[in-house]
């Protein structure tokens, strides 16, 4: 064993070459007496000295060999050997036989800082039995003992295992070391017993079976015997183990949860007290030769002869013969280190293989010319010449590489020095190479020596000590070796591309990652190309997903699982939503090349996870679409149900691009999936509706309207799918054959789908066969009827008559729902066409709502027409077409139900909501003021009353041309109807008019019949008139022109409030008195001007608050403070510009600004509790 001798003995063969002259005296055996050492040795033992003993561990047998008969070693070398050299081991040997116990824990110190760790002495300092006390005569004070005996222990010193550097220093004992060293002894006797332990617990489980079941197996070889647990945990790590290093993350993954209750990364956790066997290869290479059974085997345990063990150590008792389980633990201890050594002697079997190879293509493509001339590459004198001694290179990859650093003059020499791993001087060539053989070179006519020729190119300046003067000294002559060489240099050079510019590499590393033989490096490639740009823009991660699919289509779906699927889950939770983002939009890329079951289980997991945790909006967008996608591809019908909860669960997404994502991809392929199963009209349509009818029932004192649009909407994006449906497995479906005689599909028959999926010609296949089937459509619906057509069937006698009845249900006063479901039936209308509209879902809504001549005046059976079926059917069957018998019809319903809430005294919010939802288009703005000028003209002062109403509504929507030709006149016609109740109700939609017109001369004709209302004389008792009047100032003077607010809104009401004082009637009184609190609290927010203020505002509110003393204390309290208020803003008009206007007043709308004007009257002298009643009796 060469080893560096600590104490200055040579150990060099060059050395005692040398001196072969030299001799030492040897050392006899102790049965010779020989004779003591010369004094120049000083590892020479005196004569009645013991020879070296190895103190062996009383529970550690060491495997490899080395621990060997100490006391034959050093006999052998002291016994007249003819060198000086002492091993290391001797001295050892020597240390701890005379009790040298610090100087072989110096000794055992500086050999493991030099790296070569001696057995014996970690053996010996590993052991805490050789330091323990053991009981018996205690020793002198100074004395040291060996193994089994007390060891005084000083500051620096500890045992092996608990040896800290930095911690301990030769400063003396110390408490708190004392402590610690006691500590980490205790530490390492539990594992010790936890060692033991586990190999009894490993023995009882292994005797588990019984001996009459053994017998039987015995008795019959063929039958074998069952796995035992123990067993089936060793195979399982060893499983888990090939799968990792082969490269096969995913189903080390499956495999580990698969078997959860053990720990894969350790290998004591399997429960045997052995050491680690081989893994699953070297099981397999060596499976052929059967080893031995350890039963049958001699104990090789390791020992030294009895009499060479001192007496101090051990008793005179005769030594027992170890137990079977030591033996067996012995033997299957070399066994596994006897199988590493036949491994690594395969692998050096196979490394020369490899380089013989190597020789032998070098012998074929390298002639043996003399040294080839080189042009100097600088001609500096002062540069300084490269090393003549290079490092040795990265392999020769299968001899693929021409070396141009030089050619030495004999093959046997390149041979040499190929095999050996080193290069000559170094020389660089400027050649080409062609057909994998070098260019030949004129050689010179000269006599120079090899020698000095080598030292003279070697002042050339080329150097190949770095990797990348490795690499570019060599040249790759074939397409496997170009992949190696761009598999080991791109790693290096794209930390070096600028971020902007490495989408250039993506091409290289793709086509390296195809091509590359290793899996590691593909792998790293692959890797690279994922982490390639740290943020990567919309057109970044468009390349590198184009770059993903064509990998994918070369390679194969088997090595996309094992390879592309891994970098994406690595990065599902990269704090990067770019990065997040080009993960789920690779997932929906890769879907057609994936393994089915990988993208049914796998892939579905991963986006579902994104789509539930990713707080990006983009990236679940990308999740969605992508999910789309995979429906598409999936062809499992188990996951129907887990495809409609990612459905509802993405269709509730806060984001709208999700949702919006969610109609244009996912529930088109989800549809297509279910239309392939047969369950879109028999199961998804029915859960949407169950869903929808659980939602009304359960809102039936407040409706979640967010999730009816979330159902609502889903089901409009399944209209087209379901008519492609009912095309599909219509009774003429096998007659529809495209050719150039059918007309084209009209521009306007369908309705704009909302992405390429929900075009009908896309889900039915093409434009002309979609024509063909409408035309054998409309013409079975006309002529055929729908006998033996299922799906259509189910549409008209399922499908209508639920959704009308869920349309029923819904709170009329919601314009939302409203508008939802007339937006679904207007589509669905269009979508099945005019026939099936007129002769189908026009005859079921007439029949619920009951319209004819007949039941006009009647008010039984009308309250239908009081729901939300009326203007759903008004805004989304009857405006489908827009032809002229279809507006008559519009027209003709309308005044119908007009007519007949008016005359049944029935709200009129439905009604209203149908003049709402259609006064948005303005192409039904003159059919609607249509039916109105018919209730204006009509007989019946109800009718012509709830005409002047709507005329509030309608006014907003419809341009000035129209209020001044159309709106105004029919007012002032009702403004003199002979009826009271008629002109009262015009005067909100004067006041609309005055909000929005801004015609002087249209606000004057409107201002001169408010006027009208407010002074004619017959007009002053008329209590509901002058209350309707203070409403419409309230709610329209804030709005309205100033000049209007200051001149004639303000005068009028400070008149009413005046008026009001002596009103007798107290009901009266306090009813003006309220409407007209509510007026001024609306119009204090407004600027008014001090003139205003003085003569007009401050009065009428002392009028009012004089009527609030006495019949509402609570309003007086807060007119009180808004006339103080106003006081001093007038008092202190300067001030109040910077201020701003009335300050005090502007959040005093309504009930809630009554309290938030109180939270400003700190100052004045109400008590807290006046104010706290004041609120407890106005609710």
């Amino acid at each position: 064993m060469a080893s560096v001798n600590p104490f200055d003995v040579s150990d060099s063969d060059e050395e005692a070459e040398r001196r072969p002259n030299e001799t030492v005296d040897t050392e006899r055996s102790p049965s010779e007496g020989a004779p003591g050492p010369p004094p120049g040795n000083a590892f020479s033992l005196p004569a009645d000295a013991e020879p070296p003993t190895l103190l062996l561990s009383s529970n550690r047998t060491s495997p490899s060999g080395e621990g060997m008969s100490v006391s034959a070693a050093a006999t052998s070398t002291m016994a007249g050997g003819v060198e000086t050299r002492v091993s290391v081991d001797v001295i050892a040997a020597q240390l701890l036989r005379d009790q040298y116990i610090l100087t072989a824990l110096e000794f055992h110190t500086e050999l493991l800082e030099a790296g070569r760790e001696l057995p014996r002495l970690r053996d010996y300092f590993s052991n805490p039995g050789n330091f323990e006390r053991q009981s018996g005569t205690p020793p002198a004070k100074d004395q040291v003992l060996g193994p089994g005996g007390p060891l005084n222990r000083a500051g620096s010193i500890s045992t092996l295992d608990s040896l800290d550097f930095a911690r301990y220093s030769d400063d003396g004992n110390r408490e708190s070391d004392e402590r610690v060293a006691v500590l980490e002894f205790e530490l390492r006797k539990a594992k010790e017993t936890i060692q033991a332990l586990r190999a009894n617990l490993t023995q009882a489980a292994e005797s588990e079976v019984a001996s009459q079941e053994r017998k039987n197996f015995k008795s019959s070889p063929e039958i074998q015997e069952p796995i035992r647990p123990l067993e089936k945990r060793a195979l399982n790590f060893l499983v888990n183990e090939y799968l990792l290093k082969n490269e096969y993350k995913l189903s080390s993954i499956t495999f580990s949860d698969e078997n959860d209750d053990q720990d894969f990364e350790l290998w004591d956790d399997v429960g045997l007290n052995i050491p680690k066997p081989p893994d699953l290869l070297q099981l397999y290479r060596n499976g052929g030769s059967t080893l031995s059974s350890p039963t049958d085997k001699v104990d090789a345990s390791v020992g030294v002869a009895f009499g060479d063990l001192p007496g101090n150590c051990v008793s005179r008792e005769p030594q027992k013969k170890p137990d079977l389980s030591q033996q067996s633990e012995v033997v299957q201890e070399l066994e596994y280190q006897l199988n590493l050594l036949n491994s690594e002697k395969q692998s050096l079997a196979e490394q020369i293989k490899k380089l013989q190879s190597e020789i032998q293509i070098l012998k074929k493509s390298v002639s043996f010319p003399p040294p080839a001339t080189l042009e100097l590459c600088s001609s500096s004198s002062s540069s300084k010449p490269c090393s003549t001694n290079p490092p040795s290179v990265p392999s020769l990859d299968n001899g693929q590489y021409l070396d141009i650093r030089g050619v030495s003059e004999a093959g046997n020499d390149l041979v040499s020095t190929s095999t050996q791993n080193t290069s000559q001087s170094q020389q660089q060539t400027c050649n080409k190479t062609t057909s994998q053989q070098r260019a030949q070179f004129d050689q010179p006519n000269r006599k120079l020596s090899p020698a000095f020729q080598q030292a003279l190119l070697s002042f050339c300046r080329m150097c190949s000590e770095s990797r990348l003067g490795a690499e570019v000294s060599r040249i790759a002559d074939s397409e496997e070796s170009v992949m190696l060489m761009l598999g080991r240099c791109l790693p290096h050079i794209v930390p070096n591309v600028l971020l902007a510019k490495r989408e250039e590499l993506i091409p290289l590393i793709l086509c390296t990652a195809c091509l590359h033989p290793e899996p590691k490096e593909r792998d790293q490639l692959l890797h690279i190309l994922f982490n390639l740009i740290k943020r990567p823009d919309d057109e970044q991660r468009q390349m590198i997903l184009t770059g993903c699919v064509a990998f994918a289509r070369h390679v194969g779906p088997t090595r996309v699982e094992a390879e592309l699927l891994p970098q994406c889950w690595e990065q599902i939770n990269h704090k990067y939503p770019e990065r997040r983002l080009l993960v789920a939009e690779a997932c929906g890329a890769l879907a057609p090349y994936l393994p089915k079951e990988i993208r049914s289980s796998l892939v579905l997991s991963m986006l579902q996870q994104m789509l539930t945790e990713d707080k990006a909006d983009m990236v679940r967008e990308a999740v969605v679409k992508s999910l789309g996608i995979i429906m598409g591809y999936i062809d499992d019908s188990d996951k129907y149900a887990q495809g409609f909860e990612l459905m509802l669960l993405s269709l509730g997404d806060p984001s709208e691009r999700v949702v919006n994502a969610v109609h244009q991809v996912f529930i088109p392929a989800f549809a297509a999936w279910t239309t392939e199963l047969g369950t879109l009209h028999t199961a998804l349509i029915p859960s949407l509706l169950a869903r929808i009818e659980k939602l009304l029932t359960q809102g039936e004192h407040g409706l979640d309207e967010h999730k009816l649009h979330v159902f609502l909407s889903a089901l409009q994006s399944l209209i087209p799918p379901l008519f492609a449906v009912v095309l599909q497995n219509a009774p003429f479906t096998s007659r529809a054959k495209p050719h150039e005689d059918i007309p084209a599909i009209e521009v306007t028959r369908f309705p704009r789908p909302a992405s390429p999926l929900q075009d009908m010609a896309i889900i039915i296949g093409n434009r002309e066969l979609l024509s063909s089937l409408l035309l054998l459509y409309d013409h079975q619906l006309e002529h055929e009827g729908t006998t033996g057509w299922e799906s259509l069937l189910w549409v008209v006698n399922q499908l209508l008559p639920q959704l009308i009845e869920i349309v029923g249900r819904i709170n009329v006063t919601s314009s939302t729902c409203v508008h939802e479901f007339s937006r679904f039936f207007w589509r669905f209308c269009r979508t099945f066409g005019k026939i099936f509209t007129n002769t189908k879902v026009k005859p079921q809504f007439q029949e619920i709502l009951r319209l004819s001549e007949e039941n006009v005046d009647a008010s039984a059976g009308n309250g239908i027409l009081t729901k939300a079926t009326v203007p759903i059917y008004a805004t989304g069957v009857l405006t489908c077409y827009n032809q002229e018998e279809d507006r008559k019809l519009l027209v003709g319903f309308l005044e119908d139900v007009m007519t007949t809430l008016s005359l049944s005294h029935a709200p009129l919010d439905s009604l209203k909501a149908s003049f709402v939802e259609l006064g948005a288009n303005p192409v039904y703005h003159e059919l609607l003021l249509t039916v109105l000028w018919y209730g204006v003209v009509h007989t019946s002062a109800l009718v012509r009353c709830t005409a002047a109403r709507m005329f509030e509504l309608l006014v907003k929507g419809v341009n000035e041309t129209l209020v001044a030709q159309r709106v105004v006149p029919a007012l002032i016609t009702l403004s003199s109807d002979p009826e009271i109740s008629v002109r009262i109700a015009t005067i909100p939609a004067f006041g609309t008019i005055m909000e929005t017109v801004t015609q002087k001369e249209l606000l004057e004709r409107v201002k001169m019949q408010l006027a009208s209302f407010l002074e004619d004389p017959q007009y002053q008792d008329q209590h509901s008139l002058h209350m309707e009047i203070i409403r419409t100032f309230g709610r329209v003077g804030p709005n309205a022109e100033p000049r209007f607010r200051d001149d004639f809104v303000l005068p009028h009401l400070h008149k009413l409030a005046l008026a009001n004082n002596s009103q007798s009637v107290e009901s009266k009184r306090i009813d003006i008195a309220i409407h007209l609190f509510e007026a001024y609290s609306a119009l204090s927010c407004c600027f008014i001007s001090e003139e205003v203020m003085v003569n007009h505002f401050l009065p009428g509110l002392r009028c009012l608050h004089a009527d609030m003393e006495q019949l509402s204390p609570e309003h007086e309290v807060i007119l009180g403070s808004m006339i103080k208020e106003c006081e001093i803003k007038v008092e202190n008009r300067g001030i109040s510009d910077a201020q701003g206007s009335i300050s005090i007043a502007s959040s005093l709308v309504g009930e809630d600004a009554k309290t938030k004007f109180l939270s400003k009257m700190g100052q004045l002298t109400t008590s807290g509790a006046m104010l706290a009643n004041v609120f407890q009796r106005k609710k």
